[in-house]
């Protein structure tokens, strides 16, 4: 058996560059050193870095202090602004070929023209791409991609690093079909290139490729895709542990390449198990094992036997399994006798190989938990609405539970508007649908701001299809400016102007309404196209001049309250929406000066409709007519003999002056 491994295979220049970064920053500190996101597309590199000191996070939001390393892939500008706002140290680590890309599509972004990237739009090298025009950029990878795209007066292409040359070669030539003008950048990385090369010229004389680097590390899944047009036999592995050595037996000549991200130890590591894999030691493991079990594996078991603390289980393997007591359920209290039988047919996950005596360490319980997770990657995959229930406000967002699965849900997709105080939500049920998740690393991000646009939708295009002049719609106040009140109708917003909230005299619409408040209003007018619509709210109750007219006539005596003053006489609330003139001759029997002299503005006072002027809506009134009328005849004739002319010409001379004043 002759091992070849490729000319060109392992780590690149970018990728050796972060890893060298993210180490001496580990010398220096081990302390509150985090990376956003895997540091590199290797699970087995990250978790050494990650034994080192170094904390892979998703999400900085929460973290007070420390440095904040960004990946080899890099990451937009926002997000870079976002980590040094946060008040952490931003550790650079993107590869500089990356770097380069984001400062093309940054300055032809800059110039107006629209930018095409070629490459995974789910990729984080491609993510932090666009993240350098504003999230503007057309993300393509495939020909129905391009041909979709619009048609364009200028345009830049770029291309994910670790794309085929053939691929961006045949995009970009739709992309020009469809413009005027056209500035290309091939930003394949030649690390790239040299490795696919490499892979290609290796696959072509060899039984089998071997191909190690992360399954989800773009330039290794190609070098794979690329191996399979020249070799039947192709193995895509992070470890050769994975591999099954057996299936080697016979074989003449094995190629190996790695991705960019794969560290020289794997590749040597795969190569020395394959030296040593000697046909005796291939059949000593056959022998020593009747199936290959891992970490993580879910099994199928039988019952052996079950006990108060523990259930033993037959795995079909050389040691059988045993599942301790809180391993069983989630119930911490179960009795396993209750739950299983010798000869039941159990799932069972495998925790350890070797608990110290022998035995297989296993979970029933976890099994339960990985189908939950299995459950929600289907409604992640078919955007199925999923009920979340909010465990607790945290900095950035809440945390929830999903069928007993922790997700969480950021600050910006709890709701199509704006949420001040995060903690209203504790303990609620929120409809949501999952924007982000990933079975192996246990994380679920949710959104309940998609579910929400989806039904303000639903609510604008009814509301649109039923709306009419005159009709009375239920809606909630939310926010008052200066010349009105903003209703919210149903995901429109439509306008009461402050001629509209009341049928008296408005200073400011928060004398009537505020936010939060639920109303009824009338339509008054719309126009669909411009998204406009005014209402009315005291065009819901009828006009207040209208109830007078029909409740009270002249010559009814009325209790109302003042509420203003004036030098020549008071203005009286009689209902709600009408006032009445108490002129200061109508104030008293007796001489009054001002109204202010006898009345303040709130005062109850008892006055008499003397007139009503239905055309200009004005009403006279007078509080001396409203008194009981006393016996006074004795004192008139008194009054008669003592009265002078002179005092008679004073009382004309004060009438006439009063009729002026009228």
């Amino acid at each position: 058996m002759e091992i070849i491994v490729a000319k060109n295979a392992g780590f690149c220049f970018g990728v050796e560059r972060a890893v060298k970064m993210t180490l001496e920053q580990l010398e220096n500190d081990k302390e509150n050193v985090y990376s956003y996101g895997p540091l590199i597309h290797n699970p087995q590199a990250v978790k050494s870095l990650e034994d080192k000191g170094l904390s892979t996070v998703d999400e900085f939001k929460t973290i007070d202090k420390g440095r904040m390393i960004v990946r080899s892939h890099g990451v937009g500008k926002a997000t870079q602004d976002s980590i040094k706002d946060q008040g952490l140290e931003l550790i650079d680590c993107t590869c500089p070929y990356v770097i380069a890309v984001h400062k093309k599509v940054n300055e032809y972004y800059s110039k107006g023209y629209d930018i095409v990237i070629v490459g995974d739009k789910f990729h984080p090298e491609v993510i932090g791409i666009n993240g350098w025009c504003n999230d503007k950029g057309y993300i393509i990878n495939s020909v129905d991609d391009a041909n979709s795209l619009p048609n364009f007066e200028k345009v830049c292409v770029v291309s994910q690093t670790t794309n085929r040359l053939d691929k961006f070669v045949d995009l970009s030539k739709i992309v020009e079909e469809k413009s005027k003008e056209v500035i290309l950048f091939n930003t394949i990385c030649n690390a790239t290139k040299l490795r696919q090369e490499s892979a290609e010229e290796l696959s072509k004389f060899v039984d089998v490729m071997i191909v190690l680097g992360g399954k989800e590390s773009s330039n290794t899944i190609k070098l794979a895709e690329i191996s399979k047009k020249f070799c039947e036999r192709v193995y895509h592995i992070e470890t050769i542990e994975e591999l099954d050595l057996q299936s080697l037996q016979g074989l003449n000549k094995i190629g190996i390449t790695a991705g960019a991200s794969t560290p020289d130890w794997i590749i040597k590591e795969a190569v020395k198990v394959m030296e040593n894999y000697n046909k005796d030691e291939m059949m000593e493991a056959i022998d020593s094992s009747f199936k290959r079990i891992g970490r993580g594996d879910v099994l199928k078991g039988t019952v052996l036997y079950v006990t108060n603390t523990e259930v033993m289980v037959n795995i079909n393997y050389k040691s059988d399994g045993i599942i301790e007591r809180e391993e069983l359920s989630k119930d911490p209290n179960v009795n396993p006798k209750e739950l299983f039988k010798v000869g039941d047919e159990i799932d069972v996950y495998v925790m350890k190989l070797d608990d110290g005596e022998g035995n297989v360490v296993l979970s029933a319980k976890r099994v339960d938990f990985i189908k939950d997770w299995e459950v929600l990657e289907e409604s992640f995959k078919n955007e199925t609405i999923v009920e979340a229930r909010v465990d607790n406000a945290v900095k950035g967002g809440l945390t929830v539970s999903v069928n007993g699965v922790s997700g969480f849900m950021p600050a910006s997709q709890i709701s199509v508007n704006y949420v001040s105080d995060l903690n209203q939500y504790k303990g609620q049920i929120l409809k949501a649908k999952i924007i982000d998740f990933d079975i192996q690393k246990r994380r679920m991000i949710l959104s309940r701001k998609l579910v929400e646009k989806t039904e303000v939708e639903k609510m604008r295009k009814s509301l649109w299809e039923n709306i009419d002049v005159d009709k009375v719609l239920t809606g909630t106040v939310q926010r008052l400016t200066d010349f009105g009140a903003f209703v919210d109708l149903g995901g429109i917003d439509g306008l009461i102007h402050i001629s509209d909230l009341a049928w008296f005299r408005v200073k400011h619409p928060s004398e009537v309404l505020k936010e939060g408040d639920e109303v009824e209003v009338k339509v008054l007018a719309f126009d669909k196209d411009k998204n406009r619509i005014s209402l009315g709210l005291k065009q819901t109750t009828e006009e207040p001049w209208e109830v007078f007219l029909r409740d009270y006539k002249v010559g009814d005596v009325v209790e109302g309250t003042v509420v203003n003053l004036l030098d020549f006489g008071a203005f009286v609330r009689v209902i709600k929406g009408v006032d009445g003139l108490l002129h200061v001759s109508q104030i008293s029997k007796d001489h009054v000066e001002k109204p202010a002299d006898v009345l303040k503005v709130g005062d109850k006072i008892t006055v008499k409709i003397t007139e009503i002027n239905e055309t200009d809506k004005k009403i006279s009134l007078s509080a001396k007519d409203a008194l009981e009328p006393e016996d006074t005849t004795e004192e008139v004739v008194e009054t008669v003999e003592e009265v002078s002319a002179v005092e008679v010409e004073e009382v004309d001379a004060s009438t006439e002056e009063l009729t002026k004043e009228d």
